[in-house]
């Protein structure tokens, strides 16, 4: 008997495919929409380890529970000045990168 073997893709070769190259309109939402939801399962995951309530939490960031559970949803309509806020309040250290042209940004 013959057997055939099975072609086997990359995730990155599965994205190129079926969201578009890196550096296209489709691929760059997918990616940034992405990390917003990653960044929205911190939050939730840093405050369940908390044992804080969202409106406990919304108490100490100075916001309402609503706006507590679209950042856990999705952090997409958050500003950075939020969720710093929010992770200073869950008394968790947050760090940002920035890479231009494939080095680090280091701030002085």
């Amino acid at each position: 008997m013959i057997t055939k073997e099975i072609k086997t893709y990359s995730l990155t070769e599965m994205k190129d495919k079926y969201i578009g190259n890196v550096g296209t309109t489709d691929r760059d939402e997918y990616e940034y929409e992405l990390r917003m939801d990653v960044l929205g399962k911190m939050i939730k995951t840093a405050r369940q380890e908390r044992h804080l309530t969202q409106e406990e939490l919304g108490q100490l960031v100075g916001v309402q529970k609503a706006q507590i559970s679209k950042l856990e949803s999705s952090a997409n309509s958050a500003t950075i000045d939020t969720i710093l806020k929010v992770f200073k309040a869950l008394k968790a250290e947050i760090n940002f990168n920035v890479k231009l042209e494939n080095n680090f940004v280091k701030l002085a």
